[in-house]
């Protein structure tokens, strides 16, 4: 596995797998994002993105983590861990010193040094997007922080994600009968008659 930035080609897959996972893609640019893909089969398997909020001439510029998703048959396996910390360090090699994230789910990020901010304490750019969040999500979300060169991966992500495979989706699929399909197995053949 490794992570990468996106490129065009992976625009429609971005599409698709956005709305798979009910995240938001407000202000979609697909190089703004990165995704995790595995180096033998091609396939991609997480992602995240960047995005930054232009400050007025009094506030300086702040950059957001957004739009992080990992496909469920590639949970588990430190996907969502790496996509994170490529983003972090991208922000960082941009200037960045501190990252925002705003989101439903705030125990995951915390796991990597992330820390809850007051609303209040919410830069203004940051504030007006909370809204948004909070109307696409349904309310429950929080901000949080963390200082670029702070974040911190336990070695159980960075093993995971050497030995990364997805779980066998076959596994979870029902297995189809002949009744599913309206035919009685017991009196139904299975030969043609050709009438020669």
């Amino acid at each position: 596995m490794y992570v990468r930035d996106a490129k065009n080609r992976d625009e429609a897959w971005l599409l698709d797998a956005i709305e798979q996972l009910g995240l938001d893609d407000v202000a979609f640019r697909s190089r703004d994002y990165v995704i995790a893909v595995d180096q033998e089969s091609g396939d991609r398997a997480g992602f995240g993105r960047l995005r930054l909020h232009r400050g007025d001439e009094s506030e300086e510029n702040r950059i957001e983590l957004t739009g992080i998703g990992v496909l469920p048959e590639w949970r588990d396996r430190g996907v969502g861990a790496h996509v994170v910390e490529r983003l972090v360090d991208t922000a960082a090699a941009e200037g960045f010193e501190t990252v925002y994230v705003l989101t439903d789910q705030p125990d995951y990020l915390t796991q990597f040094g992330f820390a809850e901010v007051d609303t209040d304490d919410l830069p203004p750019a940051l504030s007006d997007r909370l809204d948004e969040k909070r109307e696409f999500l349904g309310g429950d979300v929080g901000g949080l922080r963390l200082p670029t060169d702070e974040f911190e991966m336990s070695d159980r992500f960075r093993e995971a994600f050497k030995e990364a495979e997805p779980a066998d989706a076959a596994a979870d699929d029902p297995k189809e009968s002949p009744e599913d399909f309206g035919i009685d197995p017991d009196s139904a053949t299975y030969k043609y008659d050709t009438g020669r």
